[in-house]
């Protein structure tokens, strides 16, 4: 029977075959034992002398890191494995023998196994990262079908600038200026007036020129836009959203959660509803944590984030930011106009913000008043202005970071480590 290394559960006694890379070996006097992977996971092979012919044992033996084989074994249970089983090994089949693979069970540093990305992609911790990635697009899109979105595709080139930042790839589109899109919210405030609720997932680009564990160049995003819902109506399914996906993990990936060690009862806690305190209140906090510089109007950095996050241990909301720092597009507290109805989510544990978020400005006669001050002149937003010329409503949206978002959940120090082929300041290969 062929199968996979995922399926070997079911077939407990049964003699199996399966296509498989040497991840490791180990081998005394009379007993060699494989560490196989074959994309679905990590099993153990066990090679007895005295029950293989002499070549297939010799072939254990010396078999090299990374060479492909069929192997054959009978499926046995094993408490000792994280995994629970292990194959009983009656014959190998070498399909290719690998040789000097570069990169081996030691110490490597960062800027050779990022040269080496396509091989390291290998590693259990790595292809753990990866299959938490893969568990929380398969959550996304089930938590917005379940939940009556309808997914839409903005265009990765675009016009205009969605932030109104400088920030921005821009290229040649044929006679015209064009740019790499940083978010496809403006395009999906348009697809929520046509469909009510929309939601994005795509790559998205920031020429930012930052280095931190926290930026890379290219990143994945998922973008929600949802037309007769206010800030506070946005805000339940942010945190309903991010609630979701964690379970999700929890339930479906504890193999992986273990393989990174990471520590599941901080995980567990992950329910909505979050807290949330004002960027008033944010500010008194972070004063009272030693910032005593910072002053009010100011955008929080790295620091600030961690600091605020450390006083909750669920994800929380930073709401009512200043106008001034926010995007033209944010919806003036009735109230209070200086400050906006948006909000930040800042994960838990030093990630910083996953999630960005507001009610967006209905009123037409309020949105020229915001395209004269940021300059947005010409015919690049006309289309946007639009949406609140025919039919125009109460309605908001959010982003939330994929590759921020894996990092937290799997534990990881680095967001390089969550996504397949980073694109980093001085980094384009592989």
């Amino acid at each position: 029977m062929k199968t996979t290394i995922d399926q070997v559960p079911n077939y407990v006694g049964e003699e199996v075959t399966i296509g498989a890379w040497l991840a490791n070996k180990r081998s005394s006097g009379k007993i060699a034992f494989l560490q196989l992977r074959d994309g679905t996971g990590f099993i153990q092979g066990v090679v007895v002398k005295a029950e293989v012919s002499e070549e297939i044992f010799q072939i254990a033996k010396n078999i090299t890191q990374e060479s492909s084989m069929y192997i054959t074994g009978t499926v046995a249970e094993d408490s000792r494995s994280p995994f629970g089983f292990e194959l009983q090994v009656k014959s190998v089949e070498v399909i290719q023998e690998a040789v000097d693979f570069p990169i081996t069970p030691k110490e490597h540093g960062t800027e050779f196994l990022m040269d080496h990305r396509h091989l390291w992609l290998r590693s259990k911790k790595q292809h753990a990262i990866m299959k938490i990635r893969n568990e929380i697009i398969r959550a996304t899109y089930n938590f917005f079908n379940e939940n009556g979105y309808v997914k839409i595709d903005p265009p990765i080139l675009t016009g205009s600038a969605a932030e109104g930042t400088t920030e921005l790839f821009h290229t040649q589109y044929f006679d015209e200026e064009a740019y790499l899109s940083q978010s496809g919210q403006l395009y999906m405030e348009a697809a929520a007036m046509a469909f009510g609720k929309v939601f994005s997932f795509g790559p998205t680009f920031r020429a930012e020129k930052s280095k931190t564990r926290r930026h890379l160049i290219e990143f994945w995003m998922i973008e929600p836009e949802m037309a007769f819902m206010d800030h506070e109506d946005s805000l339940q399914v942010q945190e309903q959203y991010v609630s979701y996906i964690v379970q999700s993990v929890l339930e479906n990936c504890k193999l992986e959660l273990g393989t990174l060690e990471r520590d599941i009862s901080k995980l567990e806690k992950i329910q909505a509803p979050f807290p949330r305190i004002t960027y008033d209140e944010a500010i008194d906090l972070l004063k009272e944590k030693g910032f005593e510089d910072i002053k009010w109007g100011e955008d929080f950095g790295a620091p600030h984030e961690t600091a605020i996050a450390e006083s909750f241990d669920k994800p929380v909301f930073i709401t009512h930011y200043p106008a001034e720092i926010k995007a033209f597009y944010m919806k003036p507290d009735p109230n209070r106009p200086e400050v906006v109805l948006c909000a930040d989510l800042i994960a838990p544990e030093g990630y910083g913000e996953m999630i960005g978020g507001s009610q967006r400005i209905d009123d037409l006669e309020l949105m020229e008043q915001r395209y004269q001050e940021h300059n947005l002149t010409g015919d690049a937003y006309q289309w946007y202005l639009e949406l609140r010329k025919y039919g125009s409503v109460p309605h908001s949206g959010f982003g939330l970071g994929l590759e921020r978002t894996v990092a937290w959940i799997s534990g990881v120090e680095h967001v390089r480590e969550t996504i397949p082929f980073p694109r980093l300041l001085n980094r384009l290969y592989p």
